[in-house]
């Protein structure tokens, strides 16, 4: 059955979240340093939910903001752009990955593993959410409790599954690292056209490319943002859509249920999430391309 490597990962992030307490031990970011996260693609994703980010190539590109310490989050360690984003830095600079030996790591600091070893899907799952965990761990934040509410959310009641082409993911604030990161899974795991929307712009022009046949997710948030994702989803009802409004609480914790709703729709269209079409000659010669 295709995406076993990715029901796998997923499966073991109660587990391996329940390591990352004793995996980061006393380690903390520098108290009072501004610190700076990035990565490329999940990883960039992991580093927006675990504080200010930028991307590797803007680092190298001095275009990102100034920083005393570079936190790269890189599962395999070996991320060209990291890598050179890590060289360039004139601060103190970090890792986390989930490899014990790497080329950044050579380069960094101090290197922390997240995980308890290499997750064998590209799609990844268990890599991302040990990387935000440790993460947010570094800069104190008790994440002792993560595996027990991913094991909750796993048990919780699926996302349905439906013959949609066209998604629309919508969040703002805390909630824009799941945004993009949900929109990749589908869009990696099940190749379907996704759109990772702010929930104020989608008011403001982008409803005029959204019609009836795009399902539509709608991170909730807090405050503000709540009320706000509430007259987004009015204004997709207007339009017919199948939209959700999905209740936030954590980055570690509400990625799951996007993660299992790309297992569940590839599976349903005979698409092998696992390999992120890295197996077709095309699209593993453009793969090529990002070193």
């Amino acid at each position: 059955m295709p995406g076993q490597l990715t029901r796998k990962a997923i499966a073991a992030q109660p587990e391996w979240l329940r390591q990352v307490p004793d995996r980061v031990g006393d380690l903390r970011l520098p108290e009072g340093a501004r610190v700076l996260f990035t990565g490329c693609g999940t990883s960039f994703h992991a580093a927006l939910a675990c504080g200010p980010a930028a991307q590797a190539l803007d680092v190298v590109l001095d275009d990102a903001p100034d920083a005393d310490v570079l936190v790269a989050i890189s599962h395999e360690g070996g991320t060209k752009l990291t890598l050179e984003a890590v060289r360039a830095f004139r601060g103190e600079t970090w890792l986390v990955t989930g490899a014990t030996e790497s080329a950044i790591g050579k380069e960094a600091d101090h290197v922390v593993v997240a995980t308890p070893g290499i997750e064998d899907s590209y799609c990844h799952t268990v890599s991302y959410t040990c990387a935000v965990a440790v993460g947010r761990a570094l800069r104190g934040e008790d994440v002792s409790g993560l595996g027990r509410d991913v094991s909750r959310e796993l048990d919780a009641d699926p996302l349905a599954v439906t013959d949609h082409e066209r998604f629309v993911v919508a969040g703002a604030g805390p909630d824009t690292a799941t945004v993009l990161e949900a929109v990749l899974k589908l869009r990696e795991g099940v190749h379907v056209a996704a759109e990772a929307h702010h929930t104020e712009q989608v008011l403001h022009g982008h409803l005029a490319a959204i019609d009836a046949s795009v399902r539509c997710f709608v991170l909730e948030g807090e405050g503000r943002a709540a009320e706000r994702a509430v007259d987004a989803m009015r204004a997709l009802g207007e339009l017919g859509c199948d939209a959700l409004l999905v209740p936030t609480s954590h980055p570690v914790i509400d990625v799951v249920r996007f993660q299992l709703l790309t297992c569940d729709l590839a599976e349903s269209r005979g698409i092998d999430p696992d390999l992120i079409r890295w197996d077709d000659a095309p699209w593993d010669r453009a793969h090529q391309m990002h070193g």
